[in-house]
Order: C-alpha cells, then sequence, then structure tokens
C-alpha cells in the first residue's frame, strides 16, 4: 500500500552567532552614546568617547541592517513586515512620547511627521527598505547612494521632516551592508583559520587604536569644526556653518571612513556562542526602549555642568545594564506589543482584491 511522502516543514532560519554578537555590540554603544551625551559639552574626556563611538557604531546598525534586507521583489510577507516592524511601532512610540512630553506640561502636538528622538530611524529604515530593490537595479548602487548623501547636505530643503535627512545621508551604509552580502563575506570570514582571523583582527584593532588616539589628541580641532554634526547626517552643510563648495568631501571622507570602521568591527565581533549572543535578537526592544530610561538624564541637571572623572565610565557600565536588562525575556514579553506588534485584526485575510485589480505576491502557502 503506497502512503504518501510526508510534507517537509520548512527548516527555521539558523542565526549566525557573528551577526548577533555584532547587533548587541553595535545597540550597546547606541545606548552609551546616548548616555554619556550630556557630559561631552564640559568634559573632553566624554567627548572623545562619543566621537569615537559616533564615527562608527550608527553606520555598524545601518549596515548590519542592510545585510538583512531583502532586494528583490516585495512578497506579500515582507511587505507586512515593514508595516508590523516598522511603520507601527513608530506610530505607537510617537504617540507615547507626544504623550509623556504633554503629561510634563508640554504642548499637546501628534505630529508624525517629525520624529521623537531615536525614531527617526524607524521611518529612515522604512524608506531604505522601499528603495532597495529599485536602488540595486541600477549598475553602480553604492556609488549612486554615496552621490545621492553627499548631494542631500548641499540642500537646505532636506530637513528633519521624516527623517529625510538623515535618511539620505545615511543610505549608502544600508546599500554598503547590502553589498557585503553580495561579496558573501560571512561564508568567507568563518572559513578562515584562527589564525588568519587574528591577522585581520590585529589590523582592526590598529585602526581603532589609532583612532582613539586621534580624538583626545585633536579635541579642540574637532569642537573648532563641527565635528559631531557633520556625524549625525541631520542637517545641511549651510546650517552646520560651512557654506565651501568642498563641504560635501567632509561627509565623504567621514563615510569612507566609518564603512572601513564598519568593516573593521565585524571583524572583532566574535565567531561563536557567548553569554551575549541571544540578546542579538532583541535589539529593537533596546532602542525603542533605552531613551525612556535615560530621559530623565537628558531633561534634568543631575549631568550637567563639570563632573568628577568617575561619571564618565559610572555611565558607561550603567549603560550596558540597561542593554542587558531590556535584552532579557520578561521584559520583551511585556513589551513584545509595541515593539512588535502583529495587528492581524488590521489585515485583510487574503493578500489579493475581489476584483483582481490589485494581487500582491505571496510567499505564506505552505511549500
Amino acid at each position: 500500500m503506497h502512503h504518501p511522502a510526508p510534507t517537509a516543514r520548512p527548516m527555521p532560519k539558523r542565526r549566525v552567532p557573528l551577526w548577533d554578537n555584532a547587533r548587541w555590540i553595535a545597540i550597546t554603544l547606541v545606548v552609551i552614546g546616548h548616555g554619556i551625551l550630556p557630559l561631552i559639552g564640559e568634559d573632553d574626556a566624554a567627548y572623545s568617547a562619543y566621537l569615537f563611538i559616533y564615527s562608527f557604531h550608527v553606520a555598524v546598525f545601518v549596515t548590519v541592517s542592510g545585510y538583512f534586507a531583502k532586494s528583490g521583489p516585495p512578497t506579500a510577507r515582507a511587505l507586512k513586515q515593514v508595516l508590523t516592524e516598522i511603520v507601527f511601532p513608530y506610530l505607537i512610540f510617537e504617540t507615547i512620547w507626544t504623550v509623556i512630553r504633554w503629561v510634563l506640561g508640554g504642548e499637546f502636538a501628534l505630529d508624525f511627521t517629525t520624529a521623537s528622538w531615536t525614531l527617526w530611524f524607524l521611518i529612515a529604515l522604512a524608506i531604505w527598505r522601499i528603495v532597495l530593490p529599485y536602488l540595486v537595479l541600477l549598475r553602480w548602487p553604492l556609488p549612486i547612494a554615496i552621490l545621492i548623501s553627499i548631494g542631500a547636505g548641499y540642500t537646505e530643503t532636506i530637513d528633519s521632516t521624516l527623517a529625510l535627512s538623515r535618511t539620505f545621508g545615511m543610505l549608502p551604509f544600508f546599500v554598503f551592508g547590502w553589498q557585503l552580502r553580495q561579496w558573501r563575506i560571512t561564508g568567507r570570514w568563518l572559513a578562515l583559520s584562527t589564525a588568519a582571523a587574528w591577522r585581520w583582527r590585529a589590523g582592526a584593532i590598529a585602526l581603532f587604536a589609532v583612532l582613539l588616539a586621534v580624538m583626545p589628541a585633536a579635541i579642540e580641532t574637532w569642537r573648532d569644526l563641527k565635528l559631531r554634526r557633520f556625524m549625525l547626517y541631520d542637517e545641511s552643510y549651510v546650517a552646520i556653518g560651512y557654506e565651501e563648495p568642498w563641504s560635501g568631501l567632509i561627509r565623504l571622507g567621514l563615510l569612507l571612513l566609518a564603512m572601513v570602521l564598519a568593516v573593521a568591527f565585524l571583524v572583532l565581533m566574535p565567531r561563536g556562542h557567548h553569554w551575549f549572543t541571544a540578546f542579538g535578537g532583541a535589539t529593537m526592544y533596546i532602542y525603542l526602549l533605552h531613551s525612556f530610561v535615560l530621559y530623565p538624564l537628558r531633561e534634568t541637571d543631575l549631568l550637567s555642568g563639570p563632573q568628577p572623572w568617575w561619571v564618565l565610565p559610572t555611565m558607561i557600565v550603567f549603560c550596558i545594564g540597561v542593554s542587558v536588562v531590556l535584552s532579557l525575556r520578561p521584559v520583551r514579553r511585556v513589551f513584545r506589543p509595541l515593539v512588535q506588534p502583529r495587528a492581524r485584526w488590521l489585515f485583510r485575510p487574503t493578500p489579493a482584491t475581489p476584483t483582481g485589480t490589485i494581487v500582491l505576491p505571496t510567499d505564506d502557502r505552505p511549500h
């Protein structure tokens, strides 16, 4: 008697520890950068640490996002993910921040076109994901993205509305991440022997050591050049105070440096499982929730003015602790409806309309 062969279940995607390690350490650097911000006005050591972190940490975060972005025709599932992972959380958290400001005595003004604090990343990520399939149709997506970024800085009409200045400014990092995937770097890197990997790591350590030495050595120069404002990618060159036609070269230099540093950062990431590897799946929780923890420090005078030397290392340790706590399962379980809303009630049961005028491709059918 012939029995039908059992249907093979699709294998769950295997997570690569290297990328989870990179995700968690990069998001922890984001938390540290935000945590030490109140100290940088008075403390050269804090400002040096801040510039060091900002020279590559956002680039790493965006590059990793680009590495895992799909560049093919969007499926129904991919389109749904843009809504549930990016758009809905943005609307939820922007509303929460509006209410918080109102409760604290501000005006109630619900404005979804202006992102509160860290929420700009969600708008940018949605736009990058939508634009990527079109951009990679072109022959040189990365150079084109760099030209778009540099060109955007010359116009004052591209501003923080819908985070467009940062969306255009940091587009090269997202495309760079996609490009790294086309070069299949993960397989090549994981196949390297430990000795060969450490030769690359030695170069990366030397690069970061030079950067760490240069930042405090020329700290007054960096203040005068307004380097920090360039690293945020959220203003035009004229707004920063640069009207010279060569201003875009500063952005070009920072883009290229950040890409090299992003690769150096990834080279230094442990390739195996560690105590923090599982936290790599919680980066969006850390990103969206840490600002609530740091908000009191940002809005009060607790860290303003000159501080004792131990405040900077204490804040760094505190921020690492915040990142660890927000990665824990109980925290994720409590905040999942806000950070990862499924919103099943909002979606039509089938991706095709009754008349067939709009038919979205679906990959949700069993294989």
